[in-house]
């Protein structure tokens, strides 16, 4: 561990980022490319001690996410080897086709193992901060904000939530115990959504309980009751305006469910506070970023 380098691992601090957390992700991904042990391809064609410059080139617009992350990809590939690192852009900036986004300089074998590894993590992350950032420029100036879900990769929420956030987003919770959020199965269980509510409210008293309800009367119930964020499950925008003006101000609403982005901007209008989408993490394109190797010495 630790063969991240303590410049990149500044880097990926800054951006809220764990090192320790990152590399296990890395090594998995090299071990998938390097799974017979050998690149073959490298190996038969590029000398051993040959040096080169690697730029990785945006082929597509879109906002860069993952800058740090494709860095330290570099830095354990290259090991204890010299490699030299440049950043033309950096996370959150919107590139244009042809953009290079950062370069690296160093033994051509390892730039080449490094390549794809870096590039699927880039090109994934960018793809959701470029999803991101198409609904927050619809939903400008409305007062809303668009929220991500827990529908992540497994293993990759931390970095999937970093690049909503490069996107202009905001987060939900991380995990089951950083906040309470009441769905339909814990209202099932407890008895009606005021009882689920107030269980939690009593076991968990410090914890933040969002409630999700999927009509107005369930609404009024957990307003009643003194819910301060309530999650409006598949509301048409007829009702979300309806329930904008029955809350008047006394918890935060969120709308949830069959969002699409031809709607983003009518469901912000409604007054809610947030949007949440979940195709955020689950189903952003890839943004397509290539590598362009130069300078071959």
């Amino acid at each position: 561990m630790n063969r991240i380098g303590p410049g990149v691992r500044r880097l990926l601090e800054q951006a809220g980022l764990d090192p320790a957390a990152i590399e296990p992700l890395i090594d998995l991904a090299i071990a998938e490319d390097l799974a017979g042990g050998v690149d073959v391809t490298t190996v038969a064609t590029v000398p051993v001690e040959q040096r080169s410059v690697l730029d990785l080139v945006a082929r597509r617009p879109g906002v860069v996410a993952g800058i740090p992350v494709a860095a330290a990809v570099f830095d354990v590939v290259s090991g204890d080897d010299d490699i030299d690192l440049a950043f033309v852009a950096a996370d959150g900036d919107q590139v244009q086709a042809g953009d290079v986004i950062m370069s690296a300089t160093g033994r051509t074998h390892d730039l080449l193992q490094a390549e794809r590894p870096a590039l699927n993590m880039l090109g994934h992350l960018s793809g959701i901060a470029t999803a991101t950032r198409a609904w927050v420029d619809a939903i400008a100036g409305t007062g809303a904000a668009v929220r991500d879900t827990r529908k992540t990769t497994p293993g990759m929420r931390a970095l999937e939530k970093y690049a909503v956030r490069c996107g202009g987003g905001v987060n939900h919770r991380m995990s089951l115990s950083d906040a309470a959020l009441v769905k339909d199965n814990h209202v099932l269980a407890a008895g009606g959504v005021a009882s689920a509510f107030a269980l939690v409210r009593e076991r968990f008293p410090g914890v933040p309980v969002e409630v999700e309800v999927d009509s107005l009367a369930q609404l009024d119930e957990v307003l009643a009751a003194g819910a301060d964020l309530v999650l409006l499950d598949n509301f048409t925008v007829d009702q979300m305006r309806e329930a904008v003006a029955r809350t008047a101000g006394r918890a935060r609403l969120e709308a949830s469910g069959g969002l699409s982005l031809d709607v983003a901007t009518a469901v912000a209008h409604t007054g809610v506070d947030y949007l949440a989408v979940g195709a955020l993490t689950h189903s952003a394109p890839v943004l397509d970023i290539g590598a362009d190797l130069r300078q071959v010495t």
